[in-house]
């Protein structure tokens, strides 16, 4: 019998590994679970502040409502939930639990980990002051920041863990300090010119670092400053001269760890190291006989290792040592002994690269070094390398800001003893400052390398398990799984799916690239099918081609790739025949949803040149509509805040002043950006203005992978970012330089020179014929830079750049008349698509609010605006988790006993095909979904539940695994139309049985007073909680929830649907008691 103290990581790790050698089923295992829940990931416990979801981090599978998981009763595991291991008697050979049990064992693992160390600071007892180890812990501290209207918070430690922390507390909406004791952040990891890096993309985040700082006590709410006062903490207080209390209403400790190593103080057989841990040798073996040690409690050779990989290599050797003593085959030659462990690391904090290997901060005493320093403060980055003092071997190194290359710079670091083959000062500039773009790095082709380091498997292991799995069956999730890389913080997860690649096309067959399950070819596989199809009307709508090359229904991936493929080869409007089914959530109603559900306005501004008469017009636009205005990055208006029933009528108001549509809301070209050039600017050499609006009138409208952006720069003084766009041109003395395939954004990109000295028209041939083959061979969704840099080489060298050179300049490809004669025919068919819209009667229908009605629901019912700075905008949206968030019925059948009847909501005619349409019905808002694919149709509430927004009728309707389902626009949550459950998750929308009586519509409902109650749209409007509510009608949250109370009660009776809504008014109006 082997029993385990402590179900975390480590001691989940040996169970599984013990478990996997004793294939005859020869020992049984019990194991202490201290927690309320079985093992979970605690390295990605910050993560917990974006799910609140504890199964998302289970390291086996979810966790059922007693904290338990289907793994233990598989594997025979008896888990002691909640019970803490209390006693260990060595002689007896007995470990008692906090329960009263008591347990014999054979073998007994201490995996008890550490807990966090808090500093002797007076008043860290006090409300408010939390640690940061378990779920918890974190719940903790949600709840006493919501309950505490807490605004700020500290976290004392700058470590890993520390970082993590304060990330966190700014992600909840707190002001978030830093405090470290040392002089600079993460000292074991980095060095002072790391620090400065880091330290600067945190305070770039709003995060505020104080470094040097020494903490004297917590300071209450009442002034003291004692351990005795349990007043809140309202303040740090600083012993560093002329330094001022720092005003915090919440503070996290995260000074580092302390072995948990109580257990074993009861028993002298037992040895503990001075400062704590349990005294482990090279086999995890204890001083007491058949006790082991693993994990953050062991102490070896005076060490206490706080990282996970340490301590799976500890489960790892335990496990053999183990197997082996108890008479089971371990399966190697030699049993493994732990000798100390790699601190290399490569982490990501707060969105920051920082990384560390080898030996990186030598010993004063160390003189086989020499140094070479990257210091970058613009871009942030850092790098400092250690190499001997001959230059010829890598030691270590720090990398802050950019460790794309680690992986290589570690391999020939640590365990490395070959000599370099090139220059050492090649290894020192950052990836992204060589002008390419970032694409997966090479992972080593070695099978001993190791690529999880977290599980240590290497790319030998990898490879066995996709070869077990075979090709039907090894996909990413599969291989991770059975592999367990991946699994641990994640960081790895690229080159794994890298190798299951190359894999997978050794053994004769691919990884995926079908676009989704309703179509087995990529994006440029189908494109191609399309454009060379002899009958280009046997491919002309989604219909057809899904019947030719697909199956099934479609879905929100699928449907607008292939509605851009139709634009960009066909180009009629996108929104007749159907096609705005096909139409992601902006495109759709030709406008970017915002939060709440309105939509925002722009104009196409070509050049950034605006007519007197036109700003006058969108000023007047903007007050008529009460519309927030804004200039955009691009030299545009936007207005913000339009119904997307106003959206016509906005738009007939510009059109009248000569604005057309500026496609913000397409994957499309948006914009050509411009300085003044040679019109008025002194250094100007060429028009720059007049050359961006020829540009700009002949692309507009054209719709592409992805969205283009341009400029046109007037000198080479470069004020428009023409380098930092898809294409852009600057102007010399002989025309203009052609730059291509750049952006900004996440991982911004310099684009590269395709042509130099060009006149005007050789500009515009030679961007016909790039633009029009990146939009016939790059992936979905995939930008210009990413797509051009996986291009092949040119023929003699030279990259992707000489590639298109050949391509465009010399019609290498022998496809330069295609190109030419498919941008020609976009140029000839471009529609302004908002003037279609205003001037025709039947376009305009599809903008009404809703179908069975010409009634409307101002956008301020829905969800509260606030005025900032003179204009009014939505109230912010509550942090999941938080009320007005994650909407629940007060039970999934609260309309079973409602007395109903069939309510005709419109004629067939007035339901778009394969489009969800809204209605009407009281003060409910519901959506229609006329499933025309399927025959189906069905009826949901309209507003999503996620974040109480009233936008689920402009979803796209498809299928999964042959469900029928719509994507909720805004964060494409996908829930089933049949019965409404979340595809994936625990939210629930109500449905309601629809049925079609001649040409009628008709849905089954009760009373409009029931389903009000539930679904009105005044009970369910999103409102900022310490805001006054400006139109005085939203139900407040204790109305609400009498509301809830009087509903479940009269369900309770019985009651009659018109004693239901006398009763219900009488509570609304407060006119009544709760419990009346």
């Amino acid at each position: 019998r082997v029993v385990v103290t402590g179900n975390g990581m480590v001691g989940q790790r040996f169970m599984e590994k013990i478990l996997q050698l004793d294939t005859e089923g020869k020992c049984t295992v019990s194991t202490f679970c201290e927690e309320p829940r079985a093992a979970y990931n605690r390295v990605k416990l910050t993560s917990y502040f974006e799910t609140r979801d504890p199964s998302a981090l289970s390291m086996t599978s979810d966790f059922d409502e007693d904290g338990r998981t289907a793994w233990y009763d598989d594997n025979g595991v008896e888990l002691l939930l909640g019970d803490k291991a209390t006693a260990i008697d060595t002689e007896s050979k007995t470990i008692t639990g906090a329960s009263g049990k008591k347990i014999p064992y054979d073998v007994a693992v201490m995996a008890t980990g550490s807990f966090p160390f808090v500093p002797p600071i007076p008043g860290s007892k006090r409300p408010g002051v939390f640690v940061y180890r378990t779920i918890e812990d974190l719940e903790g501290m949600l709840k006493y920041a919501k309950d505490n209207n807490v605004k700020s918070a500290a976290v004392i430690g700058g470590g890993l863990l520390g970082l993590e922390a304060a990330k966190a507390a700014a992600d909840i909406g707190l002001e978030s300090h830093i405090i470290e004791f040392a002089p600079t952040l993460m000292c074991r990891q980095i060095d002072e010119g790391g620090h400065d890096a880091l330290v600067g993309k945190i305070e770039d985040m709003g995060l505020k670092v104080h470094c040097g700082a020494r903490t004297e006590s917590f300071v209450g709410s009442d002034g003291s400053t004692d351990s005795e006062s349990t007043a809140p903490v309202s303040a740090l207080r600083f012993s560093n001269e002329d330094w001022d209390d720092l005003p915090v209403e919440m503070v996290i400790v995260s000074c580092g760890i302390k072995p948990r190593d109580e257990l074993c103080r009861g028993d002298e057989a037992i040895e503990l190291g001075e400062r704590g841990g349990i005294v482990v040798d090279e086999q995890m073996r204890t001083s007491a006989k058949d006790v082991y040690a693993i994990g953050e409690c062991a102490l070896y050779n005076n060490f206490i290792y706080g990282l996970i990989a340490p301590g799976y290599v500890m489960a790892d050797v335990a496990s053999k040592q183990v197997a082996s003593e108890l008479g089971i085959d371990a399966g190697v030659d030699e049993l493994p002994s732990f000798t100390g462990a790699d601190l290399s690391t490569k982490l990501k904090l707060l969105g920051c690269d920082v990384a560390s290997f080898g030996v990186n901060q030598p010993r004063p005493d160390d003189e086989d070094v020499t140094e070479l320093v990257w210091n970058d403060p613009i871009s942030g980055v850092y790098r400092k390398l250690i190499f001997n003092k001959a230059g010829n071997k890598l030691r270590g190194g720090i990398l802050v800001g950019d460790a794309s290359d680690y992986a290589v710079l570690h391999k020939l670091a640590v365990g490395n003893d070959e000599e370099l083959t090139e220059n050492p000062a090649m290894l020192l500039p950052p990836p992204s400052a060589r002008g390419a773009v970032e694409l997966d790095e090479a992972v080593s082709t070695d099978p001993n390398a190791q690529i999880c380091s977290c599980n240590d498997v290497t790319r030998g292991q990898i490879a066995d398990t996709i070869r077990e799995l075979g090709v039907d069956n090894a996909n990413l999730k599969a291989v991770k799984s059975c592999s367990q890389a991946g699994t641990g913080c994640g960081g790895c997860e690229n080159d794994v799916k890298q190798i299951l690649s190359q894999e997978l096309e050794a053994l004769g067959g691919s990884l995926s690239n079908h676009m989704c399950e309703h179509f087995a070819y990529s994006r440029p596989e189908l494109m191609a099918l399309i454009r060379t199809d002899p009958d280009i009307t046997s491919v002309d709508s989604f219909e057809k081609i899904l019947a030719k090359h697909g199956h099934g229904d479609g879905c929100e991936i699928c449907k607008p790739a292939v509605g851009g493929i139709l634009a960009q080869v066909i180009n009629d409007v996108i929104i007749d025949d159907g096609r705005d089914a096909l139409q992601d959530t902006n495109d759709r109603s030709m406008a970017n949803m915002q939060r709440g559900g309105s939509y925002s306005v722009v104009p196409r501004v070509p050049g950034g040149e605006l007519m007197p008469d036109q700003l006058i017009a969108l000023g007047e636009a903007a007050k008529k509509y009460n519309l927030y205005s804004k200039i955009t990055g691009a030299q545009r208006v936007d207005l913000f805040g339009a119904a997307k029933h106003e959206l016509p009528d906005i738009w007939e108001d510009l059109g009248k002043a000569g604005f057309e549509s500026g496609h913000a809301y397409g994957k499309a070209l948006r914009t050509v950006k411009s300085c003044v050039g040679s019109t008025w600017c002194r250094y100007g050499v060429q028009d720059s203005v007049s050359f961006a609006i020829r540009v700009e009138d002949r692309y507009k409208g054209v719709r592409s992978p992805h969205k283009m952006k341009s400029a046109v720069s007037g000198c080479v003084r470069e004020c428009a970012e023409a380098q930092g766009k898809d294409f852009g041109m600057i102007a010399t003395e002989n025309g203009y330089n052609l730059y291509v395939g750049g952006n900004g954004g996440v991982n911004p990109v310099h684009a590269q020179l395709l042509a130099t000295d060009i006149d005007e028209d050789t500009v515009i041939k030679y961007l016909d014929r790039y633009i029009m083959y990146y939009i016939l061979t790059a992936d979905k969704l995939e930008r210009t830079a990413p797509w051009q840099a996986k291009l092949p080489s040119g023929k003699n060298g030279g990259g992707p750049i000489e590639h298109l050179k050949e391509v465009i300049m010399e019609d290498s490809l022998g496809i330069c008349d295609e190109l030419d004669t498919r941008m020609q025919h976009l140029v000839d068919t471009y529609h302004d698509e908002w003037a279609e819209v205003y001037n025709d009667p039947e376009r305009r229908k599809k903008f009404k609010q809703f179908v069975n009605t010409d009634e409307n629901v101002p956008k301020e019912k829905m969800i509260e605006f606030i005025d900032m700075r003179g204009q009014n905008r939505p109230a912010d949206w509550a942090k999941d988790g938080e009320p007005q968030t994650n909407w629940e019925a007060p039970d999934d059948d609260i309309f079973a006993r409602s007395e109903k009847s069939w309510v005709t909501v419109g004629q067939t005619s007035d339901f778009g095909p394969n489009v969800g349409s809204p209605i009407l019905y009281g003060d409910t808002q519901l959506a229609v979904f006329n499933n025309k694919q399927r025959g189906e149709w069905y009826c949901t509430q309209n507003m999503c539940p996620h974040k109480q927004a009233f936008v689920l009728s402009q979803g796209m309707i498809g299928d999964a695994n042959d469900v029928a389902k719509v994507a909720c626009p805004l964060h494409k949550k996908n829930f089933a139309l049949e019965d409404g459950q979340e595809l994936g998750g625990d939210l629930k929308i109500l449905t309601f049985p629809v049925r079609i009586e001649g040409d009628e519509v008709q849905v089954e409902l009760p009373a409009v007073a029931e389903v009000d109650a539930i679904l009105g749209t005044n009970g369910l409007r999103v409102i900022k909680s310490d805001c006054i509510d400006i139109t005085g009608d939203a139900l407040k949250v204790p109305i609400r929830q009498a509301e809830k109370k009087a509903i479940d009660a009269l369900k309770g009776r019985g009651e009659t649907s018109d004693r239901f809504e006398t009763s219900l008014r009488a509570v609304k109006s407060n006119e009544t008691s709760t419990e009346e």
